[in-house]
C-alpha cells in the first residue's frame, strides 16, 4: 500500500509543469519507543497543558504566540497563517540547477520521494527526470511543508525523483569554535603513509545492511527476555586496550592479517569480546617486516 502523500502540488520548470506527490523516504515506526508510566500503578501518564496561574487547561483554549520580547507575545491565529500565501504552497518552482555533488551534506535535512500524480503527468515527469540525470544536475526549488517554506534539492533516483529539504544557513553552526585550535600542520610522512595503507586495507563497498542497529537489536532481545520472565543477560562492554603511541598503533594494526571488514553483529547474538591488548616493546625491524607483510597480503 502506497503511503499517504505529505504534499501534493505541481513541479514547475519555466512554462512546463506536472502534478506530483511527495512522500517521506524514511520511517521511524519500527524504532523502539517507551511510554512514561507511574512506578506503582503502571498507568500511562498523560501530558496535559498547565497554565502557571490557572492550572490544568483545555487544549481548545490554547493559541499560538510569538515572543517578540521577554515574556511579551503577539497572538497568531489560523486566519493570520492562512493569509500568508506564497507560490510554494502548491508549486515546487525550480529556480536553478547545480552540480549533483555540490550541495554540502551539512545542509541536507529530511529526504523525500517525488512521484507523478496520475498517468497524465508521467510523460512530463519522465522528461524532467531524465534531463536532470543526463546533465548530472540537481534542481533547487521551494515548497511549504508544515506551514514553513523549505528550500529543497530535486534529483533523479531510479524511476522517480529524490527530494531533500535543506537547512537554513542560520541553522548551521560555523566551524571556528570547534576546529579553531586544531593544528593544520602536516603529520609525520611515515605515519601518514602507514595510515593510508591501513585505510586501503579496509576499503569496501558500502552496504547499509552490514551496519544494523546493534543497540536496537540488543534492546529488543532484552525486552523479549523480560516478557518471558527471565532476567536479562547484559553483554559486557569490551575492555580498553593498553594505550600505545600512534606509530606503534598504526604498525600493529597493519601487522594483523588482512581481512575484509566484518559485518556488524548484535550484542544479543554474542557477548562483546575483550579487545586484544597491544603488545609493547617489539623491535623496530620486526614491526616494519610485519607491516610490509600485511600490506603485501592486502594487495594480493
Amino acid at each position: 500500500m502506497v503511503p499517504r502523500a505529505s504534499w501534493k502540488g505541481y513541479l514547475k520548470l519555466s512554462l512546463v509543469s506536472c502534478p506530483v506527490r511527495l512522500y517521506p523516504a524514511t520511517s521511524a515506526s519500527e524504532r523502539i519507543t517507551f511510554n512514561q508510566l507511574h512506578k506503582k500503578t503502571h498507568n500511562r501518564i498523560n501530558m496535559k497543558p498547565v497554565d502557571p496561574e490557572l492550572g490544568l487547561v483545555e487544549r481548545s483554549d490554547l493559541v499560538k504566540g510569538y515572543e517578540y520580547e521577554d515574556k511579551q507575545y503577539i497572538i497568531i491565529d489560523d486566519a493570520d497563517l492562512e493569509a500568508v500565501r506564497i507560490e510554494s504552497n502548491h508549486t515546487m518552482n525550480i529556480e536553478a540547477f547545480v552540480d549533483d555533488h555540490s550541495v554540502d551534506v551539512i545542509y541536507q535535512d529530511a529526504p523525500y520521494y517525488l512521484a507523478p500524480d496520475g498517468a497524465m503527468a508521467e510523460e512530463t515527469f519522465v522528461v524532467l527526470r531524465e534531463a536532470m540525470r543526463k546533465s548530472g544536475k540537481l534542481a533547487i526549488a521551494r515548497l511549504v511543508l508544515s506551514s514553513r517554506e523549505r528550500v529543497v534539492t530535486i534529483g533523479a533516483r531510479e524511476n522517480g525523483m529524490f527530494v531533500c529539504t535543506l537547512r537554513n544557513p542560520n541553522e548551521v553552526r560555523g566551524t571556528a569554535e570547534y576546529f579553531g585550535n586544531i593544528p593544520a600542520g602536516k603529520p609525520d610522512p611515515e605515519m601518514l603513509e602507514l595510515a593510508e595503507a591501513l585505510i586501503k586495507q579496509k576499503e569496501t563497498t558500502f552496504d547499509p545492511k552490514n551496519y544494523e542497529d546493534r543497540y536496537e537489536i540488543a534492546l529488543m532481545a532484552m525486552i523479549r527476555q523480560k516478557l518471558k520472565g527471565h532476567k536479562p543477560i547484559i553483554a559486557a562492554a569490551p575492555e580498553r586496550g593498553n594505550v600505545i603511541n600512534l606509530m606503534d598503533a598504526l604498525k600493529a594494526s597493519l601487522s594483523q592479517s588482512a581481512k575484509p571488514p566484518a559485518k556488524s553483529k548484535s550484542k544479543a547474538d554474542e557477548g562483546a569480546k575483550p579487545a586484544a591488548k597491544a603488545k609493547g616493546g617489539a623491535k623496530e625491524n620486526q614491526l616494519k617486516a610485519d607491516l610490509l607483510k600485511a600490506v603485501g597480503k592486502s594487495k594480493g
